[in-house]
């Protein structure tokens, strides 16, 4: 069965009724098995894995109970917006084995089983996905973000962050309403997303048609890869403050080779454990450079002269936007909850909290290091190394990992979507088929690794269409007609102004982030970006590495020579005549002269003499 005018990346989930009436059950699908750790140092969690892979649960009972339900609650016009202890009712049959054991009370070693991957794989929340928010809106940009203060100014800094905040804000609240109004529209058409991850750009095209739905596509694929060239490149920033006997070019070669691994991951369900853990890194690394700066207090002869020039400033106003556009995975994370309608408040909810990261500690990076930052685009890189910067390192390291999974999944479902194998149930096959999305996001950040001004690139080109012109131009598409605003699932809060407040506030959105974004943004980064090219080149061997300065030469080891007595005891005060009991001739000819006493090394100045080499 497949749908007109949507092409062919949109594929009917498994379990919809079929011609003849009849519920067409799956056997056992993937989503019902955690994916293989990312960390396989961590023996328990592999213990786990393998155990829950070879449970013999089967979902057929479950995936029919689920759609009788899902079904009467259609009926009854409830939109399929179920309770969230109810989660296989709103198309998550996946989890139906689980849920229909505990509920019968299911005993012994698999109900433990069951309990303990639900609590570390099996995330659907709205706590979960406060977690995905916060802690994917904040990884690697943490880090540049004092770079941004360096370029904009301590004040502008500030007002820019707060502002872009709420920006961010609105339109993830935006993009939550158009996701439950093609949500409701579909299950009221009796369409079941049980095997299907909705996506944006789907949502694009079922409320306003192919057109949308390509230019969706183009700019959040786009965004999503580039973001994970910028987590790419952060690995091998960070791990470079800790050791630098390797360039950061090798450095990504071997973290782009790590982080292939998260094509193991099945979706955003089993991120949860991840989701919490990256989120203790973050804070500990925001708040490690606060109070490091603060401690470290201000370098001799610190400097704060920014904005220096208008290019600098448009740039750091980007890179900040980008700071606060990290919702272009906000389809798929609402797609993973029980009750995708709380979503609404949750990312402003995260916004809050990372705010409570970002200001303290490039407000303290900044006043510590002032200009300096603006050749030091990582903060790490200024902060004396102690064992709590390499912890922050380090963590860091794991955080972007996490994110860079975060980033890769929504570019995964799409392949597979492309390719046909997006309900494939084998978990191998299907990380073997994602494994080619790695290798251009691998080659991207060989060829610009410029850890900084790559963020206001993508932050003013790309972020700037996918998670705010095109959420609010669509929204006041959607809801152009008075009968769509009637009918509407979800209406404009009122201390917004309902439809006429929204309507204003997404038409200054448009307007703003066009011009100010888009255009002197644009304009800016791409200068900047350009710069950076010409001084360090493409494919630059260590980006922004401080000079290794050359060491002395070492002298070399005189043999060992046995003591006679034309050589007295070391105690004259010439060592070029060779007869320390002389006075220094003035002129000393050039003849062969016995080597020096080994004392002298220590105690007489050493002049470097050149031994045939």
């Amino acid at each position: 069965m497949k749908r007109k005018g949507s092409g062919f990346l949109y594929a009917p989930a498994a379990g919809m009724l079929s011609p003849r009436g009849r519920a067409t059950a799956r056997p056992l699908s993937i989503y019902t098995i955690p994916p293989l750790p990312l960390l396989c140092t961590l023996q328990a969690t592999t213990t786990l894995a393998y155990s829950l892979c070879h449970s013999h649960t089967s979902p057929v009972r479950g995936d029919q109970e689920s759609s009788k339900r899902t079904l009467a609650s259609m009926a009854a016009g409830s939109g399929g917006i179920a309770d969230e202890k109810a989660p296989e009712a709103f198309g998550l049959s996946r989890h139906a084995p689980e849920a229909a054991e505990e509920e019968h009370g299911g005993g012994g070693d698999s109900s433990v089983k069951s309990k303990l991957s639900g609590f570390l794989w099996h995330g659907g929340s709205a706590y979960d996905a406060w977690f995905s928010c916060a802690s994917n809106q904040v990884a690697q940009v943490l880090l540049t973000l004092p770079y941004s203060f360096a370029q904009l100014g301590m004040l502008s800094g500030i007002l820019f962050q707060l502002f872009y905040g709420l920006l961010g804000s609105w339109t993830a609240y935006l993009i939550s309403i158009l996701y439950l109004e093609y949500r409701t529209r579909k299950e009221r058409d009796k369409v079941d997303f049980r095997n299907h991850v909705i996506q944006w750009f789907e949502v694009l095209d079922g409320l306003l048609g192919r057109h949308w739905r390509n230019v969706g596509l183009a700019f959040n694929c786009t965004f999503l890869l580039f973001g994970s060239v910028i987590q790419l490149i952060g690995c091998a920033s960070n791990i470079y403050y800790i050791n630098d006997r390797l360039d950061k070019r090798t450095w990504t070669y071997i973290f782009g080779a790590c982080c292939a691994t998260t094509v193991f991951i099945p979706s955003f369900h089993n991120y949860r454990v991840w989701s919490f853990l990256g989120l203790v890194m973050t804070t500990y690394t925001a708040w490690y450079i606060a109070v490091a700066s603060l401690l470290n207090g201000q370098v001799q002869g610190v400097s704060h002269s920014g904005p220096a020039s208008i290019v600098l400033y448009f740039t750091g106003a980007t890179n900040i936007l980008y700071t606060f556009g990290g919702h272009a995975v906000t389809v798929e994370v609402m797609h993973a909850m029980w009750r995708p309608q709380k979503f609404k408040s949750i990312y402003l909810l995260a916004t809050v909290y990372v705010l409570t990261l970002t200001l303290p500690s490039a407000s303290a990076a900044y006043w510590a290091f002032g200009d300096a930052l603006l050749t030091h685009s990582n903060a790490l890189a200024l902060l004396p190394r102690t064992r709590f910067r390499d912890a922050a390192v380090v963590l860091m390291l794991i955080h972007q990992f996490i994110t860079f999974g975060f980033a890769c999944t929504p570019l995964y479902f799409v392949w597979e979507k492309l390719i046909g194998l997006h309900e494939c149930r084998s978990l191998c096959k299907r990380a073997a088929a994602r494994l080619p999305v790695v290798v251009p996001i691998w080659f991207l950040a060989i060829i610009f690794p410029f850890f900084g001004p790559i963020n206001s690139a993508v932050g003013s080109l790309l972020v700037s269409f996918t998670v705010y012109i095109i959420p609010a131009m669509a929204h006041m598409v959607t809801f152009r007609s008075p009968q769509s605003r009637e009918n509407a699932v979800e209406r404009p809060p009122r201390f917004a102004g309902g439809w006429t407040g929204a309507y204003v506030i997404n038409s200054f959105v448009v307007a703003w982030v066009l011009v100010v974004g888009f255009g002197f943004g644009g304009w800016a980064s791409i200068t900047n970006f350009v710069q950076q090219v010409n001084t360090f080149g493409l494919f630059a061997k260590c980006y922004q590495c401080p000079p290794h300065l050359a060491a002395p030469p070492v002298p070399l080891a005189p043999p060992p020579m046995a003591p006679t007595p034309s050589m007295p005891p070391a105690m004259s005060f010439n060592a070029t005549g060779g007869a320390g009991l002389f006075p220094p001739v003035p002129a000393p000819a050039p003849v062969p002269s016995p080597a020096p006493s080994p004392m002298m090394h220590f105690f007489l100045p050493h002049h470097h003499h050149r031994h045939g080499l």
